[in-house]
């Protein structure tokens, strides 16, 4: 019996150490919370911001949608002038990964026209 509970504490501890994480330039082991930069153009201005987050519980189930179209969408965004990322984790537990996208302001044509060209 003894046995059996240290193979079902193990066992435990394995499946939920680390399971849920996020990309970041550093990671904590208890708790991270990061940012960092991933893109920026030659783009002048923009005001707008759009983000875009996925989320993953214990490594087992993930949902969003992170996308740079997707935060783009959300911000209302034509031209994109600069993109970063946002991660925090906790415990192995939680994790959640976003993309911040920053840009000019555009009508539902513009944007679609950008799509298109690049």
């Amino acid at each position: 019996m003894k046995s059996l509970s240290v193979i079902f504490i193990s066992a435990t501890a394995a499946v939920l150490a680390g399971c849920a994480t996020a990309s970041a330039p550093v990671n904590g082991v208890f708790y991270s919370s990061v940012k960092g930069g991933i893109l920026a153009t030659e783009a002048y201005g923009g005001s707008a911001r759009g983000e875009a987050c996925a989320t993953s519980i214990l490594g087992a189930i993930a949902t969003g949608d992170a996308s740079i179209d997707a935060a783009k969408k959300n911000g209302g965004i034509a031209q994109v002038v600069a993109v970063d990322h946002s991660s925090e984790s906790i415990l192995g537990f939680y994790a959640k990964y976003c993309t911040i996208v920053y840009g000019k302001r555009g009508s539902s044509k513009a944007a679609a026209a950008s799509n298109s060209e690049g």
